[in-house]
């Protein structure tokens, strides 16, 4: 289906997941019946379904996505060609819904906002589910389970054996990611880059200018095997915070979510899903992982 995803691709991407906050899209104005001032259309049905019905129209799937994350969303070594697990699941949802679609590249941080302006109609880029984000936006059903895990130097673990060893630690990441807010939960320092390459990240880790990553494990995992010159690890003992990814989009697009998730079901009855798990990360992250994984008390996400 796709050409397969080597390693040796993942150099100069970044192990950022997107992160934000924003409204839903705009509500459009409803008709009034003059005689009883009441709605002849219902507001919320006109809303939920005009997303879709622009989208329709246009016949162009617009999805806002970094290039820049290893295994979902990157550029293969030495072409132009967009491609990652999130990358190929939206090229497979546009075409089963008869659509095209077209990748607008941005920073993680701007992605939920360019929902909110209407630049974009979904975000797919390893989006983490989360309460508070579903009170703004709306997500599809996961496509992804993971769980949470650290980059440490090989040596030492960086000093730490647990998430209270956090604390004065300098953790590498992204402004408004969950997993900077973990690390800050923990009382470690948040050192944040913008939009860079994987290798900026690990490089700092392995040199001493920051201590630690927290990450998404796949992420983590190719990360660390692109750049084996470097004295980093997984850390051995410690996973924790369970994640579901999904695409997100404006709060009020039920109509388009509802056709989203139809053929996001339908990949996985068929096997797509898992097909293309194993491709890019050749392990079916499709899947919830196994074993335990611990849950952190007091983050509000």
């Amino acid at each position: 289906m796709k050409k397969v995803f080597m390693l040796i691709s993942l150099i100069l991407v970044s192990l950022l997941v997107a992160c934000g906050t924003g409204n839903g899209e705009n509500s459009a104005n409803s008709d009034k019946n003059p005689e009883n001032g009441e709605n002849t259309n219902s507001e919320t049905a006109e809303n939920t379904g005009e997303k879709w019905s622009q989208i329709e129209e246009k016949g162009e799937l617009v999805v806002g996505t970094s290039g820049t994350l290893i295994g979902a969303s990157t550029y293969e070594q030495g072409s132009e060609e967009l491609t990652g697990y999130d990358v190929e699941i939206m090229r497979e949802v546009a075409e089963r819904l008869g659509l095209e679609v077209k990748f607008e590249i941005m920073g993680i941080d701007s992605m939920l906002p360019s929902i909110e302006s209407g630049r974009i109609d979904v975000a797919a880029n390893d989006i983490e589910v989360t309460d508070k984000r579903k009170e703004k936006f709306s997500f599809t059903d996961p496509y992804k389970y993971s769980y949470t895990t650290m980059v440490v130097r090989k040596a030492d673990y960086s000093g730490i054996s647990s998430l209270e060893d956090l604390e004065g630690k300098r953790a590498g990441g992204g402004a408004t990611t969950i997993y900077s807010q973990i690390a800050e939960h923990f009382g470690a320092e948040v050192v944040t880059y913008g939009n860079a390459p994987n290798e900026a990240y690990l490089r700092d880790v392995n040199n001493g200018n920051t201590d630690v990553i927290v990450n998404d494990y796949y992420l983590s995992k190719f990360g660390i095997a692109a750049f084996p010159e470097f004295d980093i690890m997984l850390h051995p003992e410690l996973k924790f915070h369970p994640t579901e990814q999904a695409a997100v989009m404006a709060k009020d697009a039920t109509t388009l979510q509802e056709k989203i998730n139809e053929k996001l079901a339908e990949m996985r009855e068929d096997g797509t899903l898992s097909e293309l798990a194993m491709e890019f990360y050749h392990e079916d992250a499709s899947q919830k992982p196994e074993g335990d994984i611990e849950e952190i008390e007091g983050l509000d996400l």
